[in-house]
C-alpha cells in the first residue's frame, strides 16, 4: 500500500473524561480531532483541564471514560513506551551527569538500538546544538536547555510530540524568540505539535488551530484570527485578548447573505453587528469591540474611517506603552471603554486625562454574544 492510501494518522479524542475520586472532573467527555502535521494548541488557565488531557495523551493519567486515537490504532490504555508519542516538559528533566549528545541519545539506548551516533548527531544539528554536544546541561542557558529537551524527544521519532508549558522557565525576550524557533522546527519535522499553554499570545503565535478550554470543556476552536476577531462566548473574547463588552438590546435584522446585519440599541445609539458574528438568539446581548478598533477625537473633530458615532466620553486614565497608549473613557451612561491607539506620531502627543472625546469603530469589527454569560468571564483567568 502506498503512503497516499493509508488513512491519516490524526489523533482523535472520542468522549475524553477524567474524574477523580473527589468527584472533580477535570475532563468532560471530550471530542477532539487534531489532523497529522498540524500544531495544535490546548489554551486555558490553570484548572481548565488542558494539562489534564496532555497526560491522558501521554499515558500519564488513565481516562474515566473515553477513547484515544491516532489514527486507526488505539492506544487508550496503552503504556506510555507502546505510545508513539512523546513528551517536553517545562522542566526538561535532563539528566545532569551527562553530555548534551549523552542526554539526546538516552532514550535510543535504552531501547537498545544499534549505532546512534548518526541519529543523534543529525538530532543535534536538527536543533542547533552540535556545538554543544560535550558541554553539561549546566553550561547551557535556559533556551539551549529547552532545545535539547526537544531533540531527546525528536530522536525517538514520535508521530505526535506533546508539548507541556515548555517555555514557561523561559523571561519573554527568550520566551518569543524560541516560540518562531518552535514553529520553524514543526513546520521542518512535519509531525504533530500538541502544545498546552496559558499563554494566549504563544498559542497565537506557533498553533494552526486553537482551542480555548475552561472548566473541562472546550468553549470554541479554531484559527487564532477566527477566534480573536469571532469569540463566540464571553469567556473567550477576555481570555483571547482584551475586549470592551457593551449591554445592547436587539433592535432588528437587515440584508441577507453575507450583507446580513443585526442592528442593536447601546444606550439611545443604534449600532450594526455582521450576522456572522451574532451569537445570541436573545434580543438582549453584550455588542464587543476589540479595544485596538476603537477610535477616538477631541470632541467635535472628525474621525479617520468613523463608524458608529459616540459623544461625550471623557478620557480617565492614559499608559504610555512607546509602540501604544491605552486610553481608558468614561462613556456618557458611566460604563468605561477601552481604547488602545497605535503611537505612529500624527497625533502629536497624548489626549490629556479629562479630555472630551469622540469614539467611533468600524461596524465589521464588532460581534455579539449572549446575554446571559458573565461579561466578566475570563478576566481573572487572564
Amino acid at each position: 500500500m502506498s503512503l497516499a492510501d493509508q488513512s491519516p494518522r490524526n489523533l482523535r479524542l472520542t468522549g475524553l473524561t477524567k474524574r477523580y475520586p473527589n468527584g472533580f472532573v477535570a475532563v468532560k467527555s471530550l471530542d477532539l480531532e487534531i489532523p497529522q502535521g498540524s500544531f495544535f494548541a490546548l489554551l486555558g488557565p490553570s484548572g481548565c483541564g488542558k494539562t489534564t488531557t496532555l497526560r491522558m495523551v501521554a499515558g500519564l493519567e488513565d481516562p474515566t471514560a473515553g477513547q484515544i486515537h491516532i489514527g486507526d490504532q488505539d492506544i487508550t490504555h496503552a503504556r506510555p513506551y507502546r505510545r508513539p508519542v512523546n513528551t517536553v516538559f517545562q522542566s526538561y528533566a535532563l539528566f545532569p551527569h551527562l553530555t548534551i549528545a549523552e542526554n539526546v541519545a538516552f532514550g535510543p539506548k535504552r531501547r537498545g538500538v544499534k549505532d546512534v551516533e548518526q541519529q543523534v548527531k543529525d538530532t543535534l544539528e536538527l536543533t542547533e546544538l552540535t556545538e554543544q554536544a560535550a558541554k553539561k546541561p549546566a553550561q547551557l542557558s535556559g533556551g539551549q536547555q529547552q532545545r535539547v529537551a526537544l531533540a531527546r524527544a525528536l530522536i525517538n521519532r514520535p508521530e505526535v510530540l506533546l508539548l507541556d508549558e515548555p517555555l514557561g522557565a523561559l523571561d519573554l525576550k527568550l520566551r518569543r524568540a524560541m516560540q518562531i524557533e518552535l514553529k520553524q522546527l514543526q513546520d521542518e519535522v512535519g509531525i504533530t505539535f500538541v502544545h498546552v499553554t496559558h499563554d494566549q499570545e504563544e498559542a497565537m503565535t506557533m498553533a494552526d488551530t486553537v482551542a480555548v478550554m475552561n472548566a473541562g470543556v472546550i468553549e470554541q476552536m479554531g484559527s487564532p484570527y477566527d477566534l480573536y476577531t469571532n469569540p463566540a462566548t464571553t469567556f473567550v473574547a477576555n481570555f483571547l485578548g482584551r475586549s470592551n463588552l457593551i449591554k445592547g438590546t436587539v433592535v432588528g435584522r437587515e440584508g441577507t447573505g453575507a450583507d446580513a446585519v443585526v442592528k442593536v440599541d447601546v444606550y439611545g445609539t443604534v449600532v450594526s453587528i455582521p450576522a456572522a458574528k451574532v451569537h445570541t438568539q436573545s434580543n438582549e446581548g453584550w455588542v464587543g469591540v476589540r479595544p485596538e478598533k476603537v477610535l477616538i477625537q477631541p470632541a467635535g473633530t472628525p474621525i479617520d474611517a468613523p463608524g458608529e458615532h459616540f459623544s461625550g466620553a471623557v478620557v480617565v486614565s492614559s499608559s504610555y506603552l512607546g509602540v501604544s497608549t491605552e486610553y481608558v473613557l468614561r462613556m456618557p451612561w458611566g460604563g468605561e471603554l477601552m481604547c488602545f491607539e497605535q503611537n505612529t506620531g500624527r497625533r502629536g502627543g497624548l489626549l490629556a486625562v479629562g479630555s472630551s472625546v469622540d469614539v467611533s469603530w468600524n461596524p465589521k469589527f464588532a460581534f455579539l454574544l449572549d446575554s446571559s454569560q458573565d461579561a466578566g468571564a475570563g478576566l481573572e483567568a487572564d
